[in-house]
């Protein structure tokens, strides 16, 4: 285990050099994981902007909205960035809706979890071998389950370094960044979504919901991950 005074660097660092630094520790080793949403147009526009020596990938569902894929596109063509695609196993796949059905993830939160593990938890455990630092674009604000979340994390599971650039930030925060930057986003957030995931499991928000009721609407608010996100120890544990 390297010297840790990195970490107390990279949380006092700007978004920007704190890529940077945490690009320049594991050479080839640090991953960014992007959803596509407004927080991880933020985080690739920081990367390309400093030159991190980040790679970025994002994972296929199968299930996403349109409007999801074309602002992919979108962003590949903007900052000439490669993001690597990560899909579900077809085998997989083909035995959960075979066996369940193709929306079984209504029905119970087993099921849901169980999709979100073929989906989602699989590929993204494929894409982060051999990674040193995994950053994501979670804040703090984001929901219940992520309110303890620190910027720098161990996640023993995986055996790496999580580093959440913008967990003390607002969501107001993100969209004055998107907007004096002139990021490209989701057309969906003009629309009243804020977390957008899966088109089965994300809905607009009605006035006054809380950010994250659009997803999973139909399940209790402390159970709304889907498994990407609930690995964490404690930093001094690493």
């Amino acid at each position: 285990m390297m010297n840790q005074a990195w970490i107390s660097e990279v949380e006092q660092s700007t978004l920007e050099d704190g890529l940077f630094k945490a690009g320049n520790l594991f050479p080839g080793k640090v991953f960014f994981s992007t959803s596509l949403g407004q927080e991880d147009q933020v985080i690739i526009h920081a990367i390309a902007k400093v030159k991190a020596f980040v790679n970025i990938f994002t994972l296929d569902t199968g299930r996403l909205f349109n409007e999801t894929y074309n602002l992919l596109e979108k962003t590949i063509a903007r900052y000439k960035q490669p993001v690597r695609i990560y899909y579900p196993d077809a085998a997989n796949i083909e035995q959960y809706v075979n066996q369940k059905g193709i929306n079984a993830f209504y029905e119970s939160v087993a099921n849901r979890k169980e999709c979100c593990h073929i989906r989602k938890v699989e590929p993204l455990n494929r894409a982060l071998q051999g990674a040193k630092i995994w950053i994501t674009g979670l804040r703090a604000d984001q929901s219940i389950t992520r309110e303890e979340m620190k910027m720098i994390e161990w996640d023993e599971q995986r055996n790496l370094y999580k580093f959440n650039p913008l967990i003390n930030w607002s969501l107001d925060d993100v969209r004055d960044y998107l907007k004096i930057n002139d990021v490209p986003y989701n057309l969906l957030h003009e629309k009243g979504f804020i977390s957008i995931g899966c088109a089965p499991c994300t809905r607009a928000l009605e006035p006054g919901e809380d950010i994250r009721a659009g997803r999973w609407w139909w399940e209790d608010a402390n159970k709304k991950e889907c498994g990407l996100h609930i690995l964490e120890t404690n930093i001094q544990q690493a």
